[in-house]
Formats: C-alpha cells, sequence, structure tokens
C-alpha cells in the first residue's frame, strides 16, 4: 500500500456562530505538517477520527489514537504531529474561555470559573460521539437551535465528566518576574525588530539567563514567543480584511512569505485562507 503523501493533506478552516459566541473550527488531514510550539487564547477540543497524533503539552508527550478526545486547556504551550507516515485526521473546536465558564455556571446555577481538564487524552465514546456530532452540525447544519443544543450538550457532558473545579498550582524554583516583564516588553513591542541582547538589557539579565528562563518558565525560546504574538495580531487583522502584505508588515514580519510560514506552523493554516474563512462568515 503506498503511503499518504502531502498532497492528500486537507484542512477546512471556518468559524461558526453557536450560543451567541463566534467559535473557530477545523476539520483536518495532516500528514507531514507539524505545529509548532504555541497556546491558544481559548479552549483546544477535538476528536481524532483517522490515525493518531502526538504532542508535548505540560512537561509530557501525549499521544491520542483515533477514538479519543483531545483538550487543551487555554495558554497551555503544546505542539501536535503525526505518530506515523500516515497522518491523523480530526475535527477541532476553539472555543473561547468565557463560553466554557458560561456553561459550567449555567450547570452548576452560580457564577464559576473557566473549567480546567485535567487529562489532554480523554478515552469516552460517549464524549468523543457528541463532540463529533456537533462538530458536523457546526459545519454543515442551517437550523441554529440544532448547532446550540448539540454543542452545549457536548460541552456540558465534556466538564460534567471530565473537568476539575480548581487547576493545580504551577510553581516555579526561579522568580517570573525577569520573563513576565519580558513577555509585557514583546506584547508592546511586537512589530519591531527586537535583538536578544535588546530584550535582555529591560530585564537586567544576560541575554544567556534570559533564553534559560524563558525556556524554564514557558517552555519555549523569546524568538518562538515573538511569532506567537504577531500570529494572534494577524489573525486579528485578517478577520477585518486587511490585506496579507500589509498584515505582515503591520506585525512585524520581514515578509509576506516569513508571516505564511509563522502562521500555519500555529494555526493549521494559511493567512490567506484564514482571512477568507473569516470575511465568509460575516457576510
Amino acid at each position: 500500500m503506498l503511503a499518504m503523501t502531502p498532497q492528500q493533506e486537507r484542512t477546512n478552516f471556518w468559524t461558526a456562530q453557536s450560543l451567541n459566541t463566534p467559535v473557530e473550527a477545523l476539520t483536518a488531514t495532516y500528514i507531514t505538517h507539524s505545529f509548532s510550539r504555541h497556546t491558544h487564547e481559548g479552549f483546544a477540543i477535538g476528536v481524532i477520527e483517522r490515525g493518531a497524533e502526538t504532542f508535548y503539552y505540560r512537561g509530557d508527550i501525549h499521544v491520542a489514537p483515533a477514538g479519543s478526545v483531545v483538550v487543551i486547556n487555554p495558554a497551555e504551550l503544546h505542539t501536535g504531529q503525526a505518530v506515523s507516515h500516515a497522518g491523523w485526521s480530526y475535527r477541532m473546536f476553539y472555543p473561547e474561555a468565557s463560553l466554557l465558564a458560561r456553561v459550567a455556571s449555567q450547570m452548576k446555577g452560580h457564577s464559576c470559573g473557566i473549567p480546567f481538564f485535567p487529562r489532554p487524552v480523554i478515552e469516552d465514546s460517549v464524549l468523543f460521539h457528541a463532540l463529533q456530532t456537533a462538530h458536523v452540525s457546526l459545519e454543515q447544519s442551517p437550523d441554529s437551535l440544532e448547532r446550540d443544543t448539540r454543542f452545549i450538550t457536548a460541552l456540558s457532558l465534556m466538564i460534567r465528566h471530565h473537568a476539575d473545579d480548581i487547576p493545580p498550582i504551577q510553581t516555579q524554583d526561579t522568580p517570573s518576574h525577569p520573563v513576565t516583564h519580558a513577555q509585557d516588553y514583546i506584547h508592546s513591542h511586537y512589530d519591531d525588530d527586537i535583538s536578544l541582547e535588546q530584550l535582555a538589557q529591560t530585564v537586567h539579565l544576560s541575554p544567556y539567563h534570559l533564553t534559560r528562563l524563558f525556556r524554564q518558565q514557558l517552555g519555549l525560546p523569546p524568538h518562538a514567543y515573538l511569532n506567537q504574538v504577531r500570529v494572534h495580531h494577524a489573525k486579528k487583522l485578517l478577520s477585518i480584511g486587511t490585506p496579507i502584505a500589509e498584515v505582515a508588515q503591520i506585525t512585524g514580519f520581514s515578509d509576506q512569505s516569513h508571516l505564511n510560514k509563522a502562521f500555519k506552523r500555529i494555526v493549521g493554516v494559511s493567512p490567506g485562507q484564514y482571512s477568507k474563512i473569516r470575511q465568509d462568515s460575516q457576510l
């Protein structure tokens, strides 16, 4: 049997409207594509329909086989790639954290915080089917009531059976203040060509020590964090129809090619695909 080729990779990224909230969603088959270390502002929730995905998350390497559910909590560093040359196919939701907090509050009858899911790979056939059905509904159903009902049913099922109220506290041996200040500087100057020496000087550390602390506390080096911040801003600009070349310039990428490469490694689709999807969803 011949191995699948990169040309057989397929992606469909779109924005659905459900529970009065825009929800980004992805249906994809990836063979050679790999996601670089990145985070999401909200949740990343999905079902593996074929093959298997492996990913780094919270200090460990995990494998999600076909039939399993993947849940990545907000702001958690992770990667993603195929386990074998056959690749994997999955359906992903990217709901805002506030949406799951709202659903959890409705379930409990009082205001509560964002639910935390301690296991990134969940083996639960009932939940798998509920999420898969909800995802297909968001993609295909013209009926708002059906989309909303299936989506809230799947989210409430996941929260009821797999969420903890309080996430474990992440302790660090080294004070986080220099890294926090460096992050703040990057967020304020992401459109500049920041040098490591310049960044280190702002927090009164050597370039070596800053890079080491970044890796220890965030799991990625300063330049990767900068790219992630730039991509987040690029998504916002592309969503309102800003031309890609202009987005690259505004967000500090050296050129459109630089933006394209960083964007797909984090989002999974190209800036052009993402822009068209977001514009179509607003028609």
